[in-house]
């Protein structure tokens, strides 16, 4: 659960200094706010992590995808190629600003191939997404270089790698934007929330003014008197939710040492095994750990193993089954069922997609080969003590 498990006094302590000013706007009441501004605060410290220029922070992941998308220009007639493991909401946001997301394989690093995006590329075609699945680094340089031989737009989908990093250099930097997503589950939480970086002025001036109806946000009279040039829609980030970031924030570098120590502890426990091998990781350095994935030779034999696992009480994820991280899985995407009518499958601007497993032969390989474990922050000694047993027992199995 990452940085849920580690919520304490000093998140408690940022939140009261907001809930004493009874301020929870992130813009205007300069007076009454009494010098707190935590979402700017966080906004500042969160680029710094990050080593970016600019930092909005929004109200989920899944907006910061919308809101990057719209000022990167994307819509109708565009087309966008995303891996086909991910979670729904980075073919949502797509759909979302009208335009249609390709399906593309994964590489044994269980994120975007860049070499299936040649495949995958046509006149049509505007962006690209990878998605860091799982806290670990996609070949972030090799598709930055298929995408700038193609003029294509990057946006980093970093939902899950909040932390990770790949050569040295924070993931979400590498595009022209990044994202990331603080709910629950994520590495660092704010209940619900996200955050967009950028070191593009143009593009940062884009999603904060259509992020908040358009404000400027350059008056410093009154908020009714803001400038506007575009129009936008509300994805504005709340103080108490900036309160909770900058208390995790700081909690960040400690949530992701606790996690590469508990990995490497079960990696320890697994690699006896044979014929089991990890996931690729291009750059073990820059793994934020928060989860452990493995594969087996066949997936029958995975099939096996997991449920020897679960008699043992060890939980794992087979995402080749999973219903909300794999295209192929998406009953309600795949029929073309959204709210209305016209929508950006019917728009005649969109040419007509499909979404075969025969267009992503490795992802339908290695994801039901592959088990993937949740690493937590906290995990006492008799806790590892028992998975290792759990995990030497089910090996027997095999």
């Amino acid at each position: 659960m990452a940085g849920a498990e580690l919520i304490g006094k000093e998140e408690c302590k940022e939140v009261m200094d907001v809930l004493r000013t009874g301020i929870f706007a992130r813009y205007s009441f300069d007076k009454e706010r009494q010098g707190i501004w935590k979402v700017r605060d966080f906004e500042k410290a969160f680029a710094k992590y990050c080593g970016s220029t600019y930092a909005l922070g929004v109200t989920s992941g899944s907006a910061a995808l919308k809101v990057a998308l719209t000022a990167l220009d994307v819509g109708p007639g565009d087309e966008v190629i995303c891996p086909a493991f991910t979670f729904m909401a980075t073919y949502e946001a797509v759909l979302e600003v009208g335009g249609i997301p390709v399906m593309a394989d994964i590489d044994d690093t269980l994120n975007l191939d860049p070499d299936d995006i040649l495949n995958k590329v046509t006149p049509r075609t505007k962006a690209v997404i990878p998605v860091h699945m799982c806290g670990a680094p996609a070949r972030i340089d090799k598709i930055m270089k298929v995408a700038k031989k193609h003029k294509l737009l990057v946006l980093e989908d970093n939902a899950q790698g909040c932390g990770a990093s790949y050569k040295g250099r924070m993931l979400g930097t590498y595009g022209h934007m990044g994202i990331f997503s603080f709910d629950h589950y994520k590495t660092i939480t704010t209940g619900e929330g996200g955050m967009i970086i950028t070191d593009d002025l143009d593009l940062y001036h884009k999603a904060e003014w259509y992020h908040d109806h358009g404000h400027d946000h350059l008056s410093t009279v009154h908020r009714a008197l803001d400038g506007r040039t575009i129009l936008g829609f509300n994805y504005r980030m709340n103080e108490l939710q900036g309160a909770l970031g900058l208390a995790q924030l700081r909690k960040l570098n400690k949530v992701i040492a606790g996690q590469r120590k508990n990995k490497a502890a079960l990696k320890e426990a697994l690699a006896p095994i044979p014929g089991l091998k990890f996931r690729l990781i291009p750059d073990p350095e820059g793994d934020s750990a928060t989860f452990l994935a493995f594969n087996l030779p066949a997936e029958e034999q995975t099939k096996i193993f997991q449920k020897a696992l679960k008699a043992e009480g060890i939980d794992t994820t087979c995402f080749k089954d999973n219903f909300w991280h794999y295209v192929p899985n998406w009953e309600h995407f795949l029929a073309k069922s959204t709210a209305q009518t016209k929508n950006p499958f019917t728009d005649p601007r969109n040419r007509k997609v499909a979404y075969s497993r025969k267009a992503i032969p490795h992802a339908e390989d290695i994801l039901g080969r592959t088990l993937i474990m949740g690493v937590n922050v906290k995990m006492p000694a008799a806790k590892l003590k028992a998975i290792r047993k759990g995990i030497a027992n089910a090996a027997k199995v095999l």
